[in-house]
């Protein structure tokens, strides 16, 4: 049974390092994760001088940059860097999660990996965790956590009645914004909730060091990336976002007196020249993928949101009464886009949309018919195709022995894609195992497909404007490489390091305490600190911890949409 005591009621069982301005210890090993942070939007910061701990950090400590996983986004990669092993092995692949053909949102549920801070706790190390995501339900372990992104806005923490305490202290505790994608603020309003949100994590943070004492903390910044998306990269929203950021690491340095500090980012930033890719529609007339009216839509968060509104818990959605109405009449051609072309006519679209029942616009158009199709795309973040293989789909079409001929054909054929200028839109179009291996394998994409340069986009969503099957893409997105520092006691800041990767991280920060790293770990020691002899951990066993799946909160739909993971 893991031990959880604060710091008046026991004493931690490691000491190190000076005793911090708040009469603690003081932290061992601090990780901050920034998420999209990377390099080249660092400099342009450095320039500007409003980024002075950031850039502090990176001119002491030893920096390179961080490569990304396959897929760069922030459910998957997270996971990654706390637990040091590809999606193969933790099964967290993106947004949501599947069972057949139908989808949940993805939680720590998902993920079947020890993080770090369990494995920490085998060793008598304690750890405090703020907003790290994929962390609900939380985890138990000789510390605390507060869940982050992709959990409810009043996630259950560890251990029980933690959000209550630290709201208690600091004021409000929020994981979101207070605002939705519908309401009618300024962009100032937006940035000052932003800072809000900003400030929370710095001050819950300090807060929980304080009370828990303990010999590792883990504290992520999500602004940092949403702000790219929200704003399109504005220079002046990013510099206010990022400033903000740094002020917070500020603090915690200077309350918290970690003896080392690593700063990783999930992936990059950074604009996107290229194109949009409608690539289910690509595949239909390649003759891989069908199409219907009936049925729930793609997978996404949206048709969820005002069951959760309303104080429902739920992580999947079923069309009522007016959607499947909706179906009916899309079979006879009466589209929500034929629909919303004729009220555009006369000025009324907005009206309709703002006023429609949940999951029309879902129901009332062209789908993918998953249990008909060969092959689909399923979300355009797992950056990849999905085959609908007899015996693991419960509607499979392709037989195991034609599974090779398939792929080997879907690879092909999307090699052969090229831009309207004549240039191949994928950089890479390859079988799975290349990027991915583990229990989870099945869980992954068939073929990974990533877009030259990762300037293109894809997208899953059939019809739409735009030269064929190509529309414009969103103007800022993630890109391949994010940023790793180390800086601080055992830290050989002068190695030189050309770059590491996000598996790395695991590993590393271990060895950097002196605790051996786990054997199923895909990463490496960073030549930063000495390595440690990885040794075998117990596998993860979800007995271990049997939780009950917990759907989103509201929010957390509104989140997603707000950035356009999801429709």
């Amino acid at each position: 049974m893991s031990r959880t005591h604060r710091r008046d009621e026991t004493v931690s069982t490691t000491t190190t390092g000076n005793t911090a301005p708040n009469g603690s210890s003081g932290l061992e090993t601090l990780v901050v994760g920034i998420d999209a942070g990377c390099l080249p939007v660092f400099e342009r910061l450095f320039e500007a001088g409003c980024v002075p701990t950031i850039e502090r950090l990176c001119s002491e400590g030893a920096t390179a940059p961080l490569e990304s996983q396959i897929p760069p986004w922030t459910p998957s990669a997270w996971p990654s860097i706390y637990t040091g092993v590809n999606p193969g092995k933790h099964g967290a692949i993106g947004f949501v999660g599947y069972d057949g053909y139908d989808w949940h949102v993805t939680s720590n549920d998902d993920v079947r990996e020890h993080p770090l801070w369990t494995l920490l706790d085998r060793h008598d190390r304690s750890s405090v965790v703020v907003n790290a995501p994929v962390t609900h339900p939380p985890d138990e372990f000789d510390g605390a956590v507060i869940p982050g992104f992709l959990g409810p806005e009043d996630p259950p923490c560890h251990p029980d009645g933690l959000l209550d305490d630290v709201r208690a202290a600091i004021g409000d505790y929020r994981v979101y914004p207070c605002y939705s994608r519908d309401d009618s603020l300024s962009d100032a309003e937006k940035l000052d909730e932003y800072e809000n949100l900003i400030r929370m994590r710095g001050e819950a943070f300090r807060y929980l060091v304080g009370e828990f004492d303990p010999d590792f903390g883990f504290v992520q910044f999500q602004k940092t990336d949403t702000v790219f998306h929200e704003f399109d990269g504005d220079e002046d929203a990013v510099r206010r976002v990022y400033g903000a950021t740094d002020d917070q690491i500020a603090e915690i340095l200077d309350a918290c007196d970690p003896d080392r500090v690593f700063l990783v980012s999930d992936h990059g930033m950074g604009p996107y020249d290229g194109y949009e890719f409608r690539i289910n529609e690509f595949l239909r007339d390649e003759g891989f993928l069908e199409t219907t009216t009936d049925g729930k839509g793609m997978p996404s968060w949206t048709p969820m949101r005002r069951r959760l509104r309303e104080g429902e818990e739920c992580d999947t959605w079923e069309p009522g009464a007016a959607a499947r109405a909706a179906s009916v009449a899309a079979r006879f051609g009466v589209t929500a886009s034929r629909i919303r072309s004729a009220l555009e006519r006369v000025g009324l679209a907005e009206f309709a949309i703002e006023h429609a029942p949940s999951g029309i616009s879902r129901t009332a158009n062209e789908q993918v018919d998953f249990t008909e199709s060969t092959a689909y795309v399923r979300a355009r973040t797992e950056l990849g195709v999905r085959i609908n293989l007899e015996g693991r789909d419960p509607q499979g079409t392709v037989p195991p022995e034609e599974y090779e001929r398939v792929r080997d054909e879907l690879v092909r054929t999307l090699r052969s894609v090229e831009t309207p200028e004549g240039e191949p839109f994928f950089e890479t179009v390859a079988p799975r195992e290349q990027y991915f291996h583990g229990d989870r394998l099945e869980e992954t994409v068939d073929v990974v497909t990533i877009p030259a340069g990762f300037e293109h986009a894809l997208t899953e969503q059939l019809g739409g404007d735009g030269d064929g099957y190509f529309g414009p893409a969103e103007p800022w997105n993630h890109k391949l490489e994010g940023v790793f520092v180390a800086t601080g006691a055992g830290i050989d800041e002068d190695a030189a390091i050309d770059r590491a990767h996000v598996f790395d991280v695991a590993p590393t920060v271990m060895a950097a305490m002196g605790v051996p790293p786990s054997d199923r770990m895909d990463g490496g020691v960073v030549p930063v600190v000495d390595p440690v002899e990885p040794v075998a951990y117990p596998a993860y066993d979800a007995t271990e911890d049997d939780r009950e799946r917990a759907g989103p909160g509201e929010d957390v739909t509104e989140r997603l949409a707000d950035l356009g993971y999801v429709d």
